[in-house]
C-alpha cells in the first residue's frame, strides 16, 4: 500500500503534537506499545544502525505486513488486515449518526529522524482492532456499538450518540447504496465503489439503443400525420390554426410544434421588393390601406405628404394628381383602395404581389422618408429684428428695485428710446411708437404687464428673460425671431402631424399610445420643431371654432410631450408639477395644462379642489378665454390615464359636431352605468370633479341621457319618470399611464 497517497487523501497521516499518534479518517488514537519503537529509535539516533540499514529493515516491515505476517504473533490485535479499501482499514462496526462506518486504525511514525527520509520512509504501521466499552459505573448498562460510539484520549471520553428514531433521517447522497435498516431504524451505508479501469464502455451497443428510440419516436410521428391527414376535419382543423399558423400536439410526453405554411405565408418569405403607398392624415381610404397591410403582416412604407410636404410634387410626377392612397409595389404604382380590393375579392392579389415584387426594388421606387431632414422653407425674419439685436447689444440689462421687489434682468424705457434716437437718428416719438411696435409683436414685455410700452422710469425686459421661460418646453434656448406664421395655419399643421401620429403609434380604440415610438419617430420630431413657431403667434386671430380646436389639440398634444418629457405623474404632488408646471409660450406668455383648460376652456374657473383662479385680473390671456362653458370639452382632453377619454385630435371645420360624439363614444365605454334594481347611476369621476359645469343631480343626468345608448338611456330614462330617489356612484379613476 503506498502510504503517501494515504497521507494525501486525509486517509493516513501525521498529527501535531505527539509523535506517536496517527491520524486515521478524522480519528486520533494512542498506540499502546511503543517499546520496540523506542528502541528501534534510540539505535538509529546513537549511530548504531546507519541510514540505509534502517531504511531496508523498514521495508522488510511493509513486506512483512504486506504478506499478512504480524508484526507481533502473539498479539490478537494486530491480526492481518486486507489494504485494497483506502477508506477503512479496520473492521469496526461504529457508525456516526448519518450511517456511516467508523474504522479505528492506530499507526506510528519515527518522526525523529531527518527531513529526507522522514517524508518517504514510515518505521511502522501498527493496526488495532478492539473493543471500547463506555461506562461511569456498575450500575449503568454498557453502551453498545449500535447506540454510543467513544474513546478515551488524555482521560477524556468522547461519545457520539444518534439522534432519536422519530426524527427525520437524512438522504443519501447521490451514488450511495442503502441496504436494509438495523435493529434502530437506521440503516448502514455502503460507499460507491470505482469502476475498474479496465471497463469498457460498449459503443455499438449505445448506438444501437439511439437507433431503436429513434425509430419509435420517427413511427410515432408518422403515425400521427398520418392520422390527420386521413381525417376529413383536417382542412377545418388548420384552418381554426391560421391565425397563429402553429399547431401543438404531444406525442410520448414531448411536445412538438408543426409550423403550417399557408399562401401568404409562403409568399412573404419570396417578397424581395418594397411596398409603400402615400397617404394624408385623417384620410379613410389610407387608414383601410394601412389596416389590410397589418392584418396581412406585410411590411410597408407610408409616405404622409401633411408630414413630408415635399414629396406631394413626387406624387404629382408619378401619379398624375395628389389624390390618396396610391399604392406602389417597387417603382410600378399599382392603384388605390378600389384596385386593392377588387384584388382581394378576386383572390389574385397574392400572385399580383409575388409577379411585381418578385425582384429587389430598384432606385427609382418612391425613397423611404429620411430621419433628421426638414424640409426647406423659406422663412422672412422679422421687420424689427435688426432694431432688436441692437437693442440685446446696448442696453443695460440688470436687477433693479421696484415696489419693494427686486426685478430681474430689465431695462428702463427712457432707456431704449435712447438708444432708438441714437441707432435711427429719429425724434423721440418715432422711438416710442418702435417700442409699443415691439411690445405688440412679443419682443419685450412690461415686468408687471401693466401697459404696451412708455417712455419713462418703466422696466420692461425681453422675452428671453422672463421667469417662466425655463419652464416652457417649446423655447430651445433662443427665441424665434422670424416672422409670425398666420395661427390658423400653425395650428393646421399641428393637428395633421400629431392626426399622422396616432395613426402610427395608437392602438385601433385610441386607448393606448406607444410613448416610446412615438419620442422616436419623424414626425414627433416635427412637431417639436414646429411648437416653436408658438412663440409669438397671434391667437386673438383665430375664430371661435378655429381657436376652440387650437387649444383642444394643443392640450391633447403637451400630454403627449409631457409624458415623453416628464414622465406620468405617479402621485398627488407629481400631478401638480405635470399639469401645472409644463408649459408652452404661445403668443408670448405662457400657458399650462391647467391654464389651457381651467382658464381657456372653463372661463378662468377655480381647477378641482384649488382656491386660486388660473388667471389674475388684468391678465391679458382672459381675453382669449371662451364666455360659455360646454360641459363636452371634459370629454375632448385626454390626460394621458386609462380613466380619461380617448385621445383624439378635431378639425376646425367640425369640431362642434365631433364635440358632440366624444361623449358619446365615452359614455358608451365604461363612464356610465345603470344599476335599475339599486337605482344607482354609476358615473365618472370627471362629472364630480367638474360638477360646476354639469350643474344639479337631476340637470347633470339629464344632460348625460343625451349622450347615451338605447339601452341605458331607456334605464336611465325609467329612473328620471317615476320620481323615485337615485343614487349617484362616482368610479375610481384609474392614474396610470395609457401605454
Amino acid at each position: 500500500m503506498d502510504l503517501s497517497k494515504e497521507v494525501e487523501h486525509g486517509n493516513l497521516g501525521p498529527t501535531a503534537g505527539d509523535g506517536g499518534i496517527i491520524k486515521l479518517n478524522g480519528h486520533r488514537r494512542v498506540e499502546d506499545d511503543l517499546d520496540s519503537h523506542n528502541a528501534q529509535k534510540n539505535q538509529f539516533q546513537n549511530g548504531e544502525c546507519g541510514v540505509n540499514e534502517f531504511s531496508r529493515q523498514n521495508q522488510r516491515k511493509l513486506e512483512k505486513l504486506a504478506n499478512g505476517s504480524p508484526r507481533f504473533p502473539n498479539d490478537e490485535r494486530y491480526a492481518t488486515e486486507n489494504f485494497s479499501n483506502p477508506v477503512g482499514v479496520a473492521e469496526d462496526s461504529n457508525c456516526d449518526p448519518h450511517g456511516h462506518h467508523e474504522k479505528n486504525v492506530s499507526c506510528s511514525v519515527d518522526t525523529n529522524c531527518d527531513d529526507t527520509n522522514s517524508a518517504s520512509e514510515f518505521s511502522e504501521i501498527v493496526i488495532e482492532k478492539r473493543e471500547v466499552r463506555v461506562g461511569d459505573s456498575d450500575d449503568e448498562p454498557l453502551a453498545t456499538e449500535t447506540d454510543v460510539a467513544g474513546e478515551k484520549i488524555n482521560g477524556d471520553v468522547e461519545r457520539m450518540i444518534r439522534p432519536h428514531s422519530q426524527l427525520p433521517k437524512p438522504k443519501a447522497p447521490p451514488g450511495v447504496t442503502i441496504d436494509e435498516p438495523d435493529g434502530d431504524g437506521y440503516p448502514p451505508i455502503n460507499r460507491s465503489q470505482s469502476l475498474p479501469e479496465n471497463t469498457a464502455v460498449d459503443l455499438p451497443a449505445i448506438g444501437k439503443f439511439i437507433r431503436e428510440k429513434s425509430n419509435s419516436f420517427s413511427a410515432a410521428i408518422v403515425k400521427r400525420l398520418s392520422s390527420l391527414k386521413d381525417n376529413d376535419d383536417l382542412k377545418s382543423y388548420i384552418h381554426s390554426n391560421l391565425t397563429s399558423n402553429v399547431t401543438e400536439f404531444n406525442l410520448l410526453g414531448l411536445k412538438v410544434i408543426v409550423n403550417l405554411k399557408n399562401g401568404s405565408e409562403s409568399g412573404e418569405l419570396d417578397i424581395k421588393g418594397r411596398i409603400s403607398f402615400f397617404s394624408r392624415s385623417n384620410c379613410r381610404d389610407c387608414c383601410a390601406v394601412r389596416s389590410f397591410f397589418r392584418e396581412r403582416g406585410l411590411k410597408f412604407i407610408e409616405i404622409n405628404i401633411d408630414v413630408f410636404p415635399t414629396r406631394e410634387k413626387e406624387l404629382v410626377d408619378r401619379t398624375g394628381s395628389s389624390s390618396v392612397p396610391q399604392i406602389f409595389f417597387n417603382e410600378k404604382l399599382f392603384g388605390g383602395l378600389v384596385a386593392l380590393n377588387s384584388l382581394r375579392n378576386s383572390g389574385l392579389f397574392d400572385q399580383r404581389m409575388k409577379e411585381m415584387l418578385g425582384r429587389k426594388c430598384p432606385y427609382d421606387a418612391p425613397a423611404s422618408p429620411v430621419y433628421g431632414f426638414d424640409d426647406h422653407e423659406e422663412e422672412r425674419m422679422d421687420e424689427m429684428v435688426s432694431i432688436v439685436r441692437v437693442l440685446r447689444q446696448r442696453l443695460p440689462i440688470q436687477d433693479r428695485l421696484m415696489k419693494m421687489k427686486i426685478i430681474k434682468n430689465c431695462f428702463a424705457g427712457a432707456e431704449m428710446v435712447e438708444v432708438i434716437i441714437q441707432h435711427l437718428d429719429c425724434g423721440r416719438k418715432k422711438a416710442v411708437e418702435i417700442g409699443k411696435q415691439l411690445a405688440r409683436k412679443h419682443f419685450i414685455h412690461h415686468v408687471f404687464g401693466e401697459n404696451e410700452f412708455e417712455d419713462g422710469n418703466h422696466f420692461y425686459r425681453f422675452l428671453e428673460h422672463e421667469p417662466f421661460i425655463p419652464r416652457c418646453f417649446n423655447f430651445r434656448g433662443i427665441p424665434n425671431d422670424s416672422e409670425p406664421k398666420p395661427a390658423a395655419i400653425v395650428s393646421q399643421r399641428i393637428t395633421k402631424i400629431m392626426s399622422a401620429v396616432l395613426e402610427s403609434y395608437a392602438s385601433e380604440d385610441r386607448r393606448h399610445l406607444d410613448y416610446v415610438g412615438i419620442s422616436n419617430s419623424e414626425e414627433f420630431r416635427r412637431y417639436v420643431n414646429l411648437v416653436q413657431d408658438l412663440h409669438r403667434v397671434n391667437i386673438a386671430a383665430l375664430s371661435a371654432d378655429e381657436k376652440l380646436a387650437f387649444f383642444l389639440n394643443l392640450y391633447n398634444a403637451m400630454v403627449i410631450h409631457a409624458v415623453i418629457r416628464v414622465g406620468h405623474p405617479g402621485g398627488i404632488i407629481d400631478r401638480r408639477s405635470f399639469f401645472s408646471y409644463f408649459q408652452y409660450l404661445i403668443g408670448g406668455h405662457p400657458y399650462s395644462l391647467n391654464t389651457i383648460h381651467n382658464g381657456i376652456l372653463r372661463n378662468n374657473r377655480r381647477p378641482p379642489y384649488s382656491l386660486v383662479k388660473s388667471f389674475g385680473a388684468g391678465d391679458k390671456r382672459l381675453e382669449l378665454a371662451f364666455v360659455k362653458v360646454n360641459p363636452v370639452i371634459h370629454f375632448g382632453l385626454c390626460t394621458g390615464t386609462r380613466s380619461s377619454p380617448i385621445v383624439r385630435f378635431f378639425t376646425p371645420q367640425g369640431v362642434e359636431a365631433e364635440l358632440r360624439n366624444a361623449p358619446r363614444e365615452f359614455f358608451q365605454k365604461n363612464g356610465m352605468e345603470v344599476d335599475l334594481a339599486k337605482r344607482t347611476v354609476y358615473l365618472t369621476r370627471i362629472i364630480k370633479w367638474f360638477n360646476m359645469d354639469f350643474g344639479q343631480d337631476k340637470e347633470m343626468l339629464k344632460w348625460i341621457l343625451n349622450y347615451l345608448d338605447a339601452t341605458k338611456a331607456g334605464l336611465l330614462t325609467h329612473l328620471l319618470g317615476d320620481g323615485g330617489p337615485i343614487n349617484i356612484v362616482y368610479q375610481n379613476y384609474d392614474w396610470s399611464v395609457n401605454s
